[in-house]
């Protein structure tokens, strides 16, 4: 009896807007997309990095090569649903091995029509976008002509002036109720105190671990769609206003930067990643677009406070400009690989921000030190 032969695999392509195509094979959904290709340098989280509101219109590229070895579960969510465009691994594993695993990764991007692409040289290919460049690219499982696809990777709208806010948002306000996961690292610093502060956030594309965080440092946390007024905001009557992360440009969010500009003399303020850049240029700073960005559970940032250097997780492609800053606000923090701007503090507020993730799910834990801050602002200000 002769044995049945595998089915072939299917091929996918990867096309940049200057021309390079890269050929792999297709796992998850079929179809085509498009978005700025970016890199990621985690070694686990990709769970996490699927399901960040912040990789909205985003292709994204992971520089670890083995991709999927644990599978997913239904606790690791950071929202909803993922909510990137497409998915770069260099072997995707077939098999799932870990005893919270609910299913594999493959399984997982085509449920939720996520397209992927796997046995790339993804070396080259972020090696490439950190010589030239985060670049605009198509991902496609039904169009394999280079040439159309290099043409549809240049029409592509890309991130810069787009507002990705809007499509990452919650419909309505919410109460968030749950704690940090059974399985977090957790220390003294992070004992649930009693519910006596109330925070309202601003999701503009919220990871839920925030949330999580803002809940285990003793607060009622209320959810608002970060297109809410700031008379909406007042209306709740918070102890404390939070700012979310999000995806994309933060110069075209005018709502945002005015609801800010609105509360911040009310209540105290913490800001995280587009939140920190939306508080920015709430008090008159400008933005600009990194050359590559900063994604990974490996960036190094110094405290100018401490003089400590902690492991943070980041994700953004923006950052806020030195030169722009207004006198009021003051840098607390510095990106050890670039110099860019990783913390600020206003002079004569009680406000502050940080341009990476002290969630940090998946990450280090170095940087929740800052919700204990925030909460001893409020108590302060209370």
């Amino acid at each position: 009896m002769s044995a049945t032969p595998a089915a072939k695999p299917s091929i996918a392509k990867l096309a940049l807007e200057d021309g390079t195509v890269y050929t792999g094979y297709s796992f998850g959904a079929t179809g085509e997309v498009d978005g700025e290709v970016c890199f990621n340098t985690s070694m686990t989280g990709y769970q996490e990095i699927l399901t960040d509101p912040s990789y909205r219109g985003q292709i994204v590229t992971m520089t670890y090569p083995h991709i999927g070895n644990y599978g997913v579960n239904h606790e690791d969510v950071e929202s909803r649903k993922p909510h990137l465009a497409g998915f770069v691994v260099r072997d995707a594993a077939r098999r799932a091995s870990n005893f919270r695993s609910d299913g594999g990764l493959a399984e997982y991007l085509e449920l939720h029509s996520i397209v992927g692409i796997h046995g790339i040289d993804t070396r080259a290919l972020v090696r490439r976008l950190r010589n030239e460049g985060a670049m605009r690219g198509v991902l496609s499982t039904i169009d394999l002509d280079d040439a159309s696809l290099v043409a549809k990777a240049k029409q592509s709208p890309g991130l810069v002036g787009r507002d990705l806010v809007r499509e990452v948002i919650p419909e309505r306000p919410c109460e968030w109720d749950e704690a940090l996961s059974r399985w977090a690292i957790l220390d003294d610093e992070t004992a649930v105190p009693d519910i006596d502060l109330h925070v309202v956030a601003l999701d503009f594309g919220m990871k839920w671990n925030i949330a999580r965080h803002l809940r285990q440092q003793g607060c009622r946390v209320t959810i608002l769609p970060g297109t809410a007024k700031a008379d909406e905001v007042l209306s709740y009557k918070p102890d404390g206003i939070f700012l979310s992360n999000g995806p994309g440009d933060p110069e075209p969010l005018d709502y945002a930067i005015e609801t800010i500009r609105g509360v911040m003399k009310e209540s105290p303020v913490f800001g995280i990643c587009l939140g920190h850049q939306l508080f920015a240029l709430a008090c008159g700073a400008k933005t600009f677009k990194l050359k590559f960005g900063h994604r990974g559970a490996n960036q190094p940032v110094l405290d100018k406070d401490t003089g400590k250097v902690e492991i943070t997780a980041q994700n953004h492609g923006f950052a806020v400009e030195e030169s722009t800053l207004p006198p009021e606000l003051e840098i607390t923090h510095r990106n050890l690989n670039d110099n860019t701007i990783a913390g600020l503090r206003h002079r004569t507020l009680p406000a502050f921000s940080v341009q990476y993730h002290p969630e940090a799910s998946s990450g280090p834990h170095d940087s929740s030190y800052l919700f204990a801050r925030f909460r001893e602002n409020m108590l302060a200000s209370k």
